[in-house]
């Protein structure tokens, strides 16, 4: 006889996911992001406006600057540094900077191009012709210096103090005017920035660079001025390229000198030794002279 077929289980109930549902976007905030998204990617970005620097201090400070970063702080793996390079922070901003430069709108864009800037954190092997903050995963600058000239004294010591702070939130800020010899930082403390107190040689100490960012006197590159330069904990100035290259140089000059004045010892030496040998024969073959004298006259010296 058969075996009884066992009765069909009833299927469970499937338990329905007590989790909420993501909320869905609005259709008008959703059309908007479309429309951010289109616009950043037909931004055609300037990057330059088409005016010349400031004056021949300007073009000589700032990539002294940047080299005298990259020595200090080493390769760049994780920072990048530059200047005179615009920086767009908004589509509103992108958008005025982009018709001002291309069209000449009488109203002047919100574009921000400072003279020296650095951003940690990230490849500074990429090039870069425009620092981007949405392409940048969001990131401002670290720290900012401005070299200050008569048509810009107001903004660099006034507005930027604010725009930097608030906006941007540069960590520190520097600035420079070569026409007073006046050396300015401020580091950000909560929404606003504390000036920074100089040390007894009038330098700032700036935690982003972990150098002092102080005043030099002297020539670089056949001009005689009053430079921005870094100092480093101890004190030594940081020195560029051209200036390491020229203290191997004297090294290696002082070391042939010294060679040269331990070879002339040396030489001398030989001489003092090789005359005292000569005395030293002249002697003893005048004492035999002497010696065979008093032999023939029947003495035994």
């Amino acid at each position: 006889m058969a075996a009884p077929t066992a009765a069909p289980k009833p299927a469970r109930k499937r338990r329905k996911s007590t989790s909420p549902a993501p909320p869905t976007p609005a259709p008008d905030a959703l059309q908007e992001l479309n429309e951010i998204l289109e616009r950043l990617k037909n931004l055609d970005l300037p990057e330059e406006d088409g005016e010349p620097l400031e004056s021949d201090y300007h073009v000589m400070q700032i990539p002294l600057l940047d080299e005298l970063v990259r020595l200090h702080l080493g390769a760049t793996y994780d920072y990048f540094c530059s200047g005179n390079m615009f920086i767009y922070y908004s589509v509103e901003q992108a958008v005025e900077v982009a018709s001002y430069v291309r069209e000449r709108c009488p109203r002047e864009p919100r574009y921000k191009g400072p003279d020296f800037f650095l951003v940690k954190g990230v490849d500074g092997r990429k090039e870069r012709t425009r620092w981007v903050v949405w392409e940048e995963g969001g990131r401002y600058p670290d720290l900012v210096i401005e070299i200050v000239s008569p048509s810009t004294a107001a903004k660099d010591k006034e507005a930027n103090v604010e725009f930097y702070a608030q906006v941007f939130r540069v960590p520190e800020y520097f600035w420079y005017d070569p026409y007073t010899g006046e050396l300015a930082g401020y580091r950000l403390v909560g929404d606003a920035y504390k000036r920074l107190e100089p040390n007894e040689h009038g330098w700032l100490w700036s935690e982003v660079l972990g150098a002092y960012v102080g005043i030099w006197e002297g020539e670089w590159r056949q001009r005689r001025r009053r430079w921005v330069r870094l100092y480093d904990a101890s004190g030594a100035l940081v020195l560029t390229e051209s200036e390491r290259a020229e203290q191997e140089r004297q090294r290696a000059e002082q070391e042939r000198q010294r060679a040269e004045a331990e070879a002339q010892r040396a030489e001398q030496e030989r001489q003092r030794a090789e005359q005292e040998r000569q005395r030293r024969e002249q002697v003893e073959a005048e004492l035999e002279q002497l010696r065979a004298k008093l032999r023939e006259m029947g003495v035994e010296p």
